[in-house]
């Protein structure tokens, strides 16, 4: 019987020594609701309040979704991770004075943010100090995915890629607006290659910005009211303009580095185009007060 007694307390002991209960793992996937508190583990059954509260309980490669509407705040991310405002329900993120959402995630880390809306309040009566900065600032990591979101009213960028390693940015079927400088920036000391698909930038100074080293294909998108430019490359930066709009600036397209069109509507700009351009041949020029310098004419293989 003492034999017995003794192995069970031994065998009590070594469990409550050894790492990684469940109740302390990290889950993969994790939940966030307007009604919610960071003190609840996340389950679904018991959501956290805000996406900061959700990711310290969500494992890398994990995804936070939302459960109901509400706003779930600004965070900061470093590691894999989705956040995913969930189609039907609106997941905010409403900031004053600060940046939305921070990536500064591992240099292998892929990070996705789908389906949330961004609201800066600048331009709502709000002075640029009191309004959100920039919705997402993409400091480090290896990718940053953004889909089917909607950001408006920041006094700087709508998304900023400001990187010191290579890193892909892809923004998808989203929409920015009323941003105080470019509604997406790519300012990076070592290459970004970005893919800007199904994008409306309205009535933000500048459209896309291409910074020296990086790189960018816009394509069935809509660059709009810039009061600026539309798009805009620095020297030593590249951007491929494909099957879009390019409408209502004060300067459609301001080629300070490269840029290539294909398939692009320029119109109804004061200026359609400063700077040396190159066409595929199949761009409509149209309607603008000037039209500024004539692209030249590049083949097509």
């Amino acid at each position: 019987m003492w034999k017995k007694l003794l192995l069970l307390a031994a065998l009590g002991t070594i469990a409550a020594i050894l790492p990684g209960s469940p109740a302390s793992a990290q889950a993969t996937r994790t939940w966030v609701s307007g009604v919610g508190d960071d003190a609840n583990p996340c389950s679904r059954t018991a959501p956290c309040k805000t996406w900061a509260g959700a990711i310290s309980k969500t494992a890398a490669g994990g995804e936070i979704d939302v459960l109901d509407p509400g706003g779930f705040g600004a965070v900061t991310i470093t590691k894999s991770i989705t956040l995913d405002g969930s189609p039907g329900s609106i997941g905010s993120v409403l900031v004053a004075g600060t940046n939305g959402i921070n990536v500064s995630a591992g240099a292998t880390d892929v990070v996705i943010l789908r389906n949330i809306r961004f609201q800066g309040v600048f331009g709502n009566g709000s002075s640029p100090g009191n309004s959100g900065q920039t919705a997402i600032s993409f400091n480090a990591g290896a990718k940053l995915v953004v889909e089917r979101c909607d950001i408006m009213g920041f006094a700087l960028n709508g998304i900023l890629a400001n990187l010191s390693a290579a890193a892909t940015l892809s923004v998808h079927d989203t929409t920015i607006a009323n941003v105080g400088k470019t509604a997406v920036a790519i300012t990076s000391t070592v290459t970004t290659t970005a893919n800007i698909e199904g994008v409306s930038m309205w009535n933000n100074n500048f459209g896309v910005a291409v910074g020296a080293g990086n790189k960018a294909l816009v394509d069935h998108s809509v660059m709009a009211g810039a009061l600026t430019a539309g798009a805009e490359t620095d020297p030593g930066g590249s951007l491929f303009i494909d099957n879009s709009e390019i409408t209502g600036n004060a300067t459609g397209i301001l080629a300070n580095g490269t840029v290539i069109l294909g398939n692009s509507d320029i119109t109804f700009n004061t200026t359609a185009i400063t700077g040396a351009t190159s066409s595929y041949g199949n761009n409509r020029i149209f309607g603008n007060t000037g039209n500024g310098t004539t692209p030249t004419t590049t083949g097509q293989n």
